[in-house]
């Protein structure tokens, strides 16, 4: 097989994995009332609490007004609250309740749930391997990224 055939091989399987994984873990966190997008904003939020509209939709890689109608609806589950920032009353911080803080502990618990069924099977080792790999990929992204 070409290096090319085999590069492209593994970024469609990488995709694969990607997709699916995304789509198993929008399903189970479905359960729960909640989307794949409102998860990702709790994950964020519960190691920065209080960021700002626009750091969280850039952390989430989305759109601001994506950004706003996420929060909206977070706000009306009771997962979250505005607060005006002291300095600039047009911002506003975002901030969890106990409530989001205890759903997202419930996430974080399903994603480790996740995390092992897909990874069954695989060696230590080999996850090493995988790890370095992807590492080595993102640090290529970055460098690429500069030029």
């Amino acid at each position: 097989m070409s290096a090319c055939a085999a590069n492209r091989e593994l970024f469609d399987a990488l995709a694969s994995v990607n997709r699916k994984l995304r789509a198993l873990f929008d399903a189970r966190v479905k359960e729960r009332g909640l989307t794949l997008s409102r998860a990702r904003a709790l994950f964020a939020l519960s190691t920065r609490d209080g960021l700002n509209q626009r750091e969280l939709a850039d952390e989430l890689g989305i759109e601001t007004p994506t950004m706003v109608r996420l929060l909206d609806g977070m706000e009306k589950q009771g997962f979250i609250e505005r607060r005006l920032e002291a300095r600039d009353r047009r911002a506003k911080r975002i901030h969890m309740t106990d409530y989001g803080r205890g759903i997202a502990g419930e996430i974080d618990k399903l994603a480790c749930e996740i995390r092992e069924e897909v990874l069954g099977g695989v060696e230590a080792g080999d996850k090493a391997i995988a790890l370095q790999v992807v590492a080595r990929m993102a640090g290529n992204l970055v460098t690429i990224g500069k030029d």
